[in-house]
């Protein structure tokens, strides 16, 4: 089935796991210049991107993405094309990492030729940038990327879980892997749009919930990387993380830290002044000053392979804008070679 903004598809991926994916392409008679694979956050879906997607795939690059293991149309469709096997919040870390490979290794076949960049969001932020440093298990699928793109990751919560809460769940996650407990996301802390936290609330796909498993992973995980990640991220692929500064879910200082602690050759961390966590929901031109920074990253980094990576680093470079008055405004911080100093998820990520 098509429209004129996507076309989807059910295609099986790991496990023998039908995924429902949409595929964005750039206007009629346009070659597509790059492809993105998009992964979205926790208890949510790729529809709610149906209105961002496009302004990325208007510009020359096409878009993959596909509902997560355990969420979306993968978890809960009712027409008899999801796997037997599949349901709510039923995943884990190692699993989301064989899909985003699985997702990479589509990618690059139906787009042959182009170079392949991983965009999350969230839960998928963390994931993306887990993704990058799984060492030799998925070298080649990380080798083949020109780079790593994550929006408000889930790296800490703003407010993180009680430890002894968290101690508890991990234990009883190796009992009842798939149990289903409350994951409240408080809809007014999404965006400033009322009219879309209105209708996340009543998305028959989105649920207050999250399994055992798939909620202690989605938040150890996440904490990992800023312990042992960090130092196995490879210095040639260039990555940017886009962070609001009144995200009360996800942590934008966590997201500091983790840009500053990578000794990435060439990264990125933009803060949005006074952004809440979904960034590509926010109204007053920020969604679409979001888009233009994804979209001017991609062309950047759209023609680095192995030559990069043999070339001598550049000096490093700090630019800052003036921090703006209005909110929706952006801060900008860019920096490349070399770490510099230290700097930091309530679960929808």
């Amino acid at each position: 089935m098509a429209s004129a903004a996507y076309t989807e598809a059910w295609l099986p991926g790991p496990a023998a796991t039908q995924f429902y994916t949409r595929t964005y392409l750039p206007p009629a008679g346009t070659a597509p210049r790059a492809v993105v694979v998009a992964v979205h956050g926790f208890a949510e879906h790729i529809g709610r991107y149906a209105h961002f997607h496009p302004r990325v795939a208007a510009r020359g690059i096409a878009v993959f993405a596909f509902d997560q293991r355990g969420f979306g149309l993968t978890g809960l469709d009712t027409t008899g094309k999801r796997s037997r096997d599949s349901a709510y919040g039923k995943t884990s870390w190692r699993e989301q990492m064989g899909d985003v490979a699985w997702a990479l290794g589509h990618a690059g076949t139906a787009f042959a030729g182009v170079p392949v960049f991983l965009y999350g969001h969230s839960m998928g932020g963390a994931e993306v940038l887990g993704f990058a440093m799984q060492g030799d298990k998925y070298k080649a699928a990380v080798d083949s990327l020109s780079g790593v793109i994550a929006t408000s990751p889930l790296i800490r919560q703003t407010t993180p879980a009680p430890k002894a809460l968290k101690w508890v769940g991990g234990k009883l996650s190796v009992i009842m892997p798939n149990m289903l407990i409350p994951a409240e996301v408080k809809a007014e802390q999404l965006s400033h749009d009322a009219e879309v936290n209105a209708a996340y609330l009543k998305d028959p796909l989105v649920k207050q919930s999250g399994s055992l498993k798939g909620i202690n992973d989605m938040l150890n995980h996440g904490e990992a990387l800023l312990k042992e990640g960090v130092s196995r991220w490879p210095k040639t692929l260039p990555f940017i993380i886009i962070h609001g500064t009144e995200d009360k879910v996800t942590d934008f200082k966590a997201s500091q830290i983790f840009h500053d602690k990578v000794t990435a050759t060439t990264k990125k961390i933009s803060l949005y002044q006074g952004g809440y966590h979904e960034l590509h929901n926010e109204p007053d031109g920020v969604k679409e000053k979001l888009a233009d920074e994804i979209v001017s990253f991609i062309e950047e980094h759209a023609n680095i392979g192995s030559a990069q990576a043999e070339a001598p680093p550049a000096p490093e470079q700090v630019i800052e804008e003036p921090k703006p008055a209005e909110p929706e405004d952006l801060i900008t911080t860019e920096e490349r070679t070399g770490a510099a100093g230290a700097g930091a998820t309530k679960a929808k990520m």
